[in-house]
This record gives structure tokens, sequence and C-alpha cells, in this order.
């Protein structure tokens, strides 16, 4: 699927709007050269993460639409392919982005297919990636010659705060894992583990598990086998369903349960038959100085509220498209040498709500910080975001809703040396 936007284009549900629209226009752009700017995306809006990247790629294709409706002097020509949640499927996609001669892409999304493409596809034809939600630690490690970036937070992370929910919140003195056999589930679930042993608790069980499996009845119960007061899962809504189902109709013990990101879904209880009372989960949260000025742009334009990684896949977007620009040529090696210039400090600040303007700064030679909707997206010397916000969640099952009840913020120099805050949600 690939379309071009040209500015003046009508952005539907925004035009007009006052403090939204007047955000979107400049002047004096119209005698000046247009940028030639080329977005590839590769989301998952079928298979196993499906149900998220429903919600996820619209935030994505959202700054083209934004721009479209600007003055800035830009024209852009975009492409969304599917990955259907499978690495095969996700490099024949990849592949057509990369022949139809697109330098940069938004995605993957999941970690086991971002670290396929970006090895097999990318990295070779020295394309940028930029993912909203890979998450797995290996990401930082890829031998990638800087083609590859993330705005989603390590899973590094995200382990230490599990374990502090599960210890601190749940009162937890042992857990088991149930988790996807893959990059992302195996090291989000060693994540944890280490962290929960780290502060003194015993884990009992590591159980994986295959996507989308008719049943999950003999994975469930090796993680019960010896009772553990937590059990923490990693998956994917549509495996998740299925996997759910069968623990609350044959293994519900009273254990506190543990969902991560990949199963953040609002429909889950509805989707189970459940209301999930018993859950609780993790997911990275949209933390960064424009995250209000998103929230409204994204309800406005698709009439419902974002959820998880969709702040993510805004500024994977924005910042490629800035970066596109300061390159001043559609060429992968130009852009991923842009790509801190345009996000990091120390140039003027600029985000989602002055994004057009930020484009003609930087196709005028103006230095730049993209401050974002998800963090400030500053980039260390892996691709990595450097900060980072997790929300604790609840499932509100009666409003088909996730309630955020703390959040955890990170900062730090690098992804591992980071130091957290918690504030409730009542603070």
């Amino acid at each position: 699927m690939g379309h071009e936007l040209r500015r003046r284009q009508v952005l539907k549900g925004i035009a007009g709007t006052a403090g939204v629209a007047g955000y979107l226009g400049t002047t004096g752009v119209a005698a000046r050269q247009e940028s030639q700017v080329n977005l590839g995306i590769l989301m998952a809006t079928t298979g196993d993460l499906g149900p998220l990247g429903a919600d996820i790629q619209p935030a994505a294709e959202l700054p083209v639409t934004q721009l479209g409706d600007s003055e800035a002097p830009i024209a852009i020509s975009s492409q969304t392919e599917d990955t259907a949640t499978d690495p095969q499927t996700g490099i024949s996609a990849a592949e057509a982005l990369v022949n139809a001669g697109y330098p940069m892409v938004n995605g993957p999304m999941a970690s086991n297919v971002n670290m396929q493409v970006t090895q097999q596809v990318f990295i070779p034809n020295q394309v940028v990636g930029c993912s909203p939600s890979s998450t797995a630690p290996s990401v930082t490690d890829l031998e990638d010659d800087d083609f590859i970036f993330r705005t989603a937070p390590s899973d590094v992370l995200q382990g230490d705060v599990l374990a502090q929910v599960a210890i601190d919140t749940l009162g937890a003195e042992t857990t088991a894992t149930l988790h996807l056999n893959d990059d992302y589930g195996q090291q989000l679930s060693g994540s944890y583990v280490d962290a929960f042993e780290e502060q003194g608790g015993d884990v009992l069980n590591e159980v994986s598990f295959e996507p989308e499996q008719p049943s999950y009845t003999s994975r469930i119960q090796q993680a019960l086998a010896d009772d553990p007061d937590t059990l923490m899962i990693v998956g994917f809504p549509q495996s998740g369903i299925q996997l759910f189902r069968d623990y609350y109709s044959q293994f519900d013990t009273g254990a506190d349960i543990l969902i991560t990101d990949g199963l953040a879904t609002p429909d889950l209880p509805a989707d189970v038959g459940n209301d999930l009372e018993n859950v609780t989960g993790t997911a990275p949260s949209a933390g960064g100085p424009e995250q209000e000025f998103f929230e409204d742009l994204y309800e406005q334009e698709y009439g419902r509220s974002p959820t998880v990684f969709t702040s993510n896949a805004y500024d994977s977007s924005a910042v490629l498209i800035l970066a596109h620009v300061a390159a001043g040529a559609s060429d992968g090696a130009a852009i991923r040498d842009n790509m801190r210039t345009v996000a990091n400090p120390n140039g003027e600040e600029v985000g989602p709500s002055t994004l057009g303007e930020a484009v003609e700064m930087v196709a005028n030679g103006d230095e730049v910080n993209y401050q974002g909707a998800s963090s400030t997206v500053d980039f260390d010397e892996n691709g990595d975001v450097v900060s980072a916000t997790f929300d604790i969640l609840e499932f509100d099952a009666q409003a088909e809703a996730i309630e955020v009840i703390e959040t955890i913020e990170f900062e730090g120099d690098d992804e591992n040396g980071g130091e957290s805050e918690s504030e409730s949600e009542d603070d």
C-alpha cells in the first residue's frame, strides 16, 4: 500500500481545529524547492501481533498525513507493508520496500521479525530502520553499522519493572514465567528472571510456548507445577486469548499474573471471556514532552484513544522524516548520519506540535532537537533511547479499557545505567 501526500492536503478531523491546525502552518515557502521524502512503513496488522498493529500502523502514518496539510517544503512518498508477525513474510515485505527505493523504514514491530529483517535486508542494503516496538535486548548488540534505531526502550528496563511490581506491589516471593519462544519472549523472560533473583526472589519454572496454538494446557501446567506466587506471561494477543481461556477454565489457582506490553490490549478480557481481575501489566508509556498533543492528534484523526507503542510509532516516523530532510537526498547512509543530528541536543526544540515548522527549519539548515510523544527521543551510540517511562496497568473489563495505576520513569546515560522513579496516578 503506497501513496503520496503533498502540502495543503486535508487532514481529516483536524483541519480547522484551533490548537491543532494552528501548529501545522508555516509561511514564505511557496517558491522554495520541496524536499522529496520517501518513508517505508513495515508493521504487523495480521498474525499474532495484529490486534496491536491495527492501532500502531495508523500512528506511524500520522506524521505523513499531518505534513500533507502543512505548508512545510516537503513532498512525501510512503508505502506500508504487513509483516503478518512472521519473519519470512517480514523479509519479503521489507524487500518490497527496498526494491521500491525506500531508504528508511519505520518498523518492524516484533523483535523476532526485526532481527531477521534488519540483518537480511536493511543492513546489507544500507536502509535505516527505526522500530517503534521491538524491545529485545539483542537489538542493542546488532552489528548494524549504525543503521538500526528504535524509539521503544530495551526490555532490560522492563524486566526490572516487572520484578519490582512482582515483589514490591504483589508481594511475590516465588515466580514462574510462560513466554513466547522467540527473541522477544526469551529475552524479556530472562531479564525478568535476573531482576527477580537479584531482588531476593525464587524463580521456580521458565516455560516457553509457540504462537497461535489450539491449546496451551500442558505449558500452563508445567509453569504452575510448583505453585508460584506470581506467573509472568510474555505473549501477543492472538496466542494470549487461547492461553488465558485455558488458564481460567482449568488452572485458576489464585496466583497473581503479570503480563507485558505485547498483551496490553483493551479487548483481551472480552476476547477471553473473563474480567482478568488478577492480572497486572507493564508497558512502555507515552511519557514524552508532547504526549498530550499527540494523544489529541491521534484521537481527532482516528476517533479512538492511542494504545501501547502508538506514540513510539509516531516518533519513529517523525525523526526519520526530519533526518531525510537534513540528509538532502534519498540516501540511507546520509539519513543514518542525521538521525542523532535532528533528535539529540543541542538544536532548537521541536516536536509533534511544530513538525511542519521543524521540517522547514531543517530544510533551511537550522539545528533542531526533536522532543517526542513517547520520550525525548535521544539516541545513544547503539541507536537506543536513553530515557523511558513505563505504565503499570490493570484491565477495566466493564469499560473495555486499560487503567494506568502507576508510572515508573527511567533516566540515564544509557539503557543499562539509568535510575528509576515511580509515581502513582493518585500523586
